[in-house]
């Protein structure tokens, strides 16, 4: 491109419409421009009529013209094509002051409703390609375009728009974003958990209420519950009802991946002549739960569900972790540790999350070669798959029971994980956070799932 240097009356300049939102055009600004001139020339080209138009340089521009100069530098460049100059003028404005993400989002819009395809304003602006397909994706938005206005992130932006249906969830990530941002990932899963879990909810409540059944919040186990199961009632003559009986059925759903619970009993008992009996010969604690109790459920069911969401979270950021160009700082010290004091944890590690964490899973991978390919491909970074193996060995140790028994290989792997960067959930700081050492046996842990309460659906 080639260029010479003019002195141009800023008034004479044209400025078309600019990535910037804001030119940002302070006292201190103008008045350092009144008082010294422009001492960067901008960049101009003139356009078929033979007007100058500003390429690069609009805020100096404007507040020359605003600090009453009469001349300023201006380097005159041949005719862009108008897709160049917007991207140019990306790249340029990055150097000199950093874009929001606003004023990107809008300039790659721009790019695009020219034609301009994704990896192509990649190129131009020096950005990543999927950084320049989620702008343009909030861009096209109503709400995220309105989050960038307002200041938000791309990232918070993009959130705030897969949620716009939802007021309470808005609220939250409204919430979190003011005051612990770092914690938008960790909500954000969790509220597409809960909206899985409900679609998927609806879907069976659906198909009961079609086989005739009352779906309930609950099948109780005491007397004064409404609704209780086949084995706690009998019948006139003593027996107990049939399984066609039902016409009751509580639904719940433990994980979005899992298997929806269906327990069948029936409502409204009495009024159908049936009588109470425990099963069991032992007395009930009758009447419904305590405060305390209802309480300690309560923190039961969020904490799982928390876990459940941190897993996703925290495998995602694993997975950026390792495709970064180089190792985290420590990771020697860290796999020496993982192999020594935790190798009876990673011992059982498994291969295919390991891949996936190193992201070179393959489909229908029998023998588990991925990471041995990639190895071989990658001879000048072993690191990738020593680190995906020892990580996905302690990620599968990290269930959504962990935080009610933080075991020394969950804590090891959690702290570690924040020390390059990862920011812990809530629920995962449980874990970190405690400092004594878990000697609980697999025969107590299996007998303390055996003891927790059901969930109720979200």
């Amino acid at each position: 491109m080639s260029q010479t240097l003019e002195l141009v009356d800023p008034k004479t300049l044209i400025v078309d419409a600019n990535v910037r939102a804001d030119a940002d055009l302070t006292k201190e600004f103008v008045a350092n421009v009144k008082a010294n001139g422009v001492l960067q020339a901008i960049t101009a080209y003139r356009d078929a009529e033979g007007a100058l138009r500003v390429l690069y340089g609009q805020r100096r521009t404007l507040a020359a013209v605003e600090a009453g100069l009469t001349a300023m530098p201006v380097y005159v460049a041949d005719s862009l094509e108008e897709a160049d100059r917007i991207g140019t003028q990306v790249a340029e404005n990055d150097q000199r002051r950093a874009l929001t993400d606003h004023d990107r989002a809008e300039a790659f819009h721009q790019m695009a409703l020219l034609g301009v395809s994704a990896a192509q304003i990649a190129r131009k602006a020096g950005a990543e390609k999927g950084t320049v397909e989620r702008a343009i994706k909030a861009r096209k938005n109503d709400t995220a375009t309105a989050a960038l206005g307002a200041g938000r992130t791309l990232d918070q932006a993009l959130v705030l728009a897969e949620f716009e249906d939802d007021a309470e969830a808005t609220a939250e990530l409204e919430s979190v974003i003011a005051d612990e941002p770092d914690q938008l990932d960790h909500l954000a899963q969790r509220l597409r958990n809960n909206r899985a879990i409900a679609a998927r909810l609806a879907e069976a409540k659906a198909e009961a209420e079609a086989q005739g059944l009352t779906v309930v919040a609950r099948i109780g186990y005491d007397a004064s519950d409404e609704a209780l199961p086949l084995r706690y009632l009998v019948d006139a003559e003593g027996s107990q009802p049939a399984e066609d009986a039902a016409n009751a059925v509580a639904l719940r759903l433990y994980q979005t991946d899992g298997e929806i619970s269906r327990e069948p009993g029936i409502v409204g008992w009495k009024e159908l002549g049936y009588r109470y009996k425990s099963p069991y010969g032992e007395v009930r604690q009758s009447g419904p739960m305590t405060e305390e109790q209802k309480a300690e459920r309560k923190t039961l069911i969020a904490n799982n569900k928390a876990m459940d969401a941190a897993q996703a979270v925290r495998r995602e950021w694993v997975r950026t972790l390792l495709a970064r160009k180089s190792a985290p700082k420590g990771w020697q010290r860290f796999l020496a540790v993982a192999h020594t004091r935790h190798h009876n944890v990673i011992r059982d590690r498994s291969a295919d999350l390991a891949a996936e964490l190193a992201g070179v899973a393959k489909e229908k991978d029998y023998l588990s070669a991925a990471l041995t390919e990639h190895v071989a491909a990658h001879p000048g970074r072993p690191e990738v798959a020593l680190l995906a193996l020892a990580l996905a060995g302690l990620e599968e140790n990290v269930d959504r029971q962990a935080w009610r028994r933080p075991g020394n290989g969950a804590r090891f792997y959690l702290s570690q994980l924040a020390e390059w960067g990862y920011p812990l959930s809530d629920v995962e700081r449980i874990i970190t956070d405690d400092a004594k050492p878990s000697d609980q046996g697999e025969e107590d842990a299996a007998a303390e799932d055996e003891d927790a309460e059901p969930e109720d659906a979200a």
